[in-house]
């Protein structure tokens, strides 16, 4: 459920060998820039190894025209360059440039910088922190997860949050790190109400259109700081592109209102996305949405970043679709059949073939490796959800206060009992199915990580004879709405869900955060973090809840709180 009202990746731009992908900026003349210039956009890093990690920047000049010599400088603990070297920002990458600094030393705390060189002299970045990853041991892995920011719904104050979270190994976005809406779509009235309107303010559609969103998403000092603080590992979902996005289309796609080919869309987003993120690219050759790939973390966990959106999923299914102009019980039941029997077909994917092999494999390997944890860096929620049968468990005074009319709907939806957010897993069966059954091959401890829903879950996944498989942990969002937020006078929603569902333990409908996920070699432990608000800058922070899983013998524990 990507949001509590109707509305409405990435694809085809190519790396390394057509020259559009950020990361292989070309080596960079010693000559000065003739020209000023800025870092308006901070610093990141991402997708560590246990021997190197991407570097990120943007130089914004200011003046001057040509390409901008860059340095890049990674320092040791006692600030002692380790290793640099030069690059170059021009107007072919939007004047970022990447670069995966290796050389590095294992489980190792670093800082970097970047230097533009100009004709008046050095003008530095700030400063950001990174970590490599450990080759083996047993220390505890923390992880922050993260998803969903929305700058027209509110200020990035999770982001200010978690920047002093201690200790952080990595930081794990996945996914809608940017809204793909105008200011008169998702977010615009609240937006005006703030004043956080989205740049630029028509839709994204072109390669200009989605670079001027990243640029301004950066602009964000929490961001920045976020950025700064730690590594990330970044996974897309279907907002860097268009809501509910898939491999031939998307829900928010209109062609026939002159919006163009899908093809030339998801181009420039992931144009756009590879040049603005710290991360490392597919291999020239590859298909360029193919950016599934594994990290280990020592003896105690394996993170495979998932791709669920472009390359192997089917196109969606929705209820809205199906049920619209069914006016009688009899019609909404044969309609609801029909696009379940349709959901359940085997031939949907979610990942695509050969991205499931290369999972089963890298499960395998993670287990024949002795890795205690094989999580999953994954978009949607891969639960059973249903709703609560909402006109039984709801007071008439409760059903009356409901005034959304996305809200009215999921009342008489929800006597159906069908699963109400298709566009997880739950509208691919049979795919998921497949993924319980290579974990059980394999012999993984599984666990899950899932964003896209604006809420918080803790749940025992279980396939379809009952057979728990995973544990999943479900992060809320930076900054997007949840479906507390369009109720009214519910609050034991998250109760009733868990009560509906066998595969939920814990759900939080309200609020805005993060979670910080700790793995040691026999407990996974995930801490649930809100921020108090952001529809102003002002915040303070909670912990509401704690859930545990722990080895067991072929598998996973239940969840229980902690």
């Amino acid at each position: 459920m990507t949001s509590v009202t109707r509305r409405g990746l990435l694809g085809a731009a190519a790396t390394g060998t057509l020259g559009l992908a950020a990361c292989v900026t070309a080596p960079a003349k010693e000559a000065a820039y003739d020209g000023e210039v800025a870092f308006q956009h901070g610093v990141a890093s991402g997708d560590p190894l246990a021997d190197r990690v991407i570097l990120w920047t943007r130089v914004t000049p200011t003046s001057g025209a040509g390409a901008i010599p860059v340095r890049y400088e990674v320092m040791d603990g006692a600030g002692t360059v380790v290793t640099s070297g030069m690059l170059s920002a021009d107007a072919a990458h939007d004047y970022c440039v990447k670069a995966d600094a290796a050389g590095l030393q294992p489980a190792t705390t670093y800082t970097y910088r970047f230097k533009a060189l100009t004709g008046a002299g050095e003008v530095a970045s700030p400063t950001g922190r990174t970590r490599t990853t450990a080759i083996a041991g047993d220390a505890p892995v923390r992880l922050v997860v993260i998803s969903c920011s929305n700058w027209q719904f509110g200020f990035f104050n999770a982001y200010a949050a978690l920047s002093q979270e201690a200790d952080v190994d990595a930081i794990v976005h996945l996914g809608d790190y940017i809204y793909e809406y105008g200011i008169d779509g998702y977010g615009g009235e609240v937006a005006q109400a703030i004043g956080r309107p989205h740049d630029p303010p028509t839709e994204c559609i072109t390669l200009s259109d989605y670079r001027r969103r990243h640029a301004q998403y950066k602009t964000d000092p929490n961001l920045q700081a976020a950025h700064a603080a730690a590594p990330w590992i970044c996974t897309w979902d279907d907002h860097e592109s268009a809501n509910d996005s898939y491999r031939t289309g998307a829900e928010n796609h209109n062609p026939d209102k002159g919006e163009g080919l899908w093809s030339d869309r998801k181009m420039a987003a992931v144009q756009a996305y590879f040049e603005w993120l710290p991360m490392r690219e597919p291999e020239p050759g590859k298909v360029t949405t193919a950016v599934w790939r594994s990290f280990d973390f020592g003896d105690v966990a394996t993170i495979c970043a998932l791709e669920t959106r472009l390359t192997g999923r089917s196109p969606s299914i929705s209820w809205f679709d199906a049920l619209t102009g069914e006016t009688t019980p009899e019609g909404m039941v044969a309609a609801a059949q029909a696009t379940m029997a349709e959901a359940s077909d085997p031939s949907r994917t979610m990942m695509g073939p050969e991205q499931e092999a290369w999972l089963e494999g890298e499960l395998g390997r993670s287990v024949t490796a002795g890795k205690s944890w094989q999580v999953l860096a994954n978009q949607v929620v891969m639960a059973k959800t249903v709703l609560p049968k909402l006109q039984e468990t709801l007071t008439p005074e409760q059903i009356a206060a409901q005034d959304n009319a996305f809200v009215q709907q999921m009342i008489a939806f929800s006597a159906l009992g069908l699963p109400a957010n298709l566009d997880a897993w739950d509208g691919y069966p049979a795919a998921r199915e497949r993924l319980y059954a290579s974990a059980a091959k394999t012999g993984a401890r599984l666990v899950v990580l899932a964003g896209d829903t604006h809420t918080a879950w803790a749940n025992t996944l279980h396939d379809k004879d009952g057979i728990r498989r995973a544990v999943e942990f479900g992060c809320t969002s930076i900054t997007s709405p949840g479906s507390g937020s369009a109720v009214k006078d519910i609050p034991d929603l998250g109760a009733q869900m868990a009560a509906a569902n066998a595969d939920v333990d814990w759900h939080d409908p309200f609020g805005h955060g993060y979670t910080v996920v700790t793995f040691t070699p026999d407990a996974a432990t995930a801490e649930y973090r809100k921020v108090s608000g952001i529809l102003s800058p002002e915040w303070t922070l909670d912990t509401v809840s704690v859930w545990e899983a722990k080895l067991e013998d072929g598998g996973v524990s239940d969840l229980a709180q902690a």
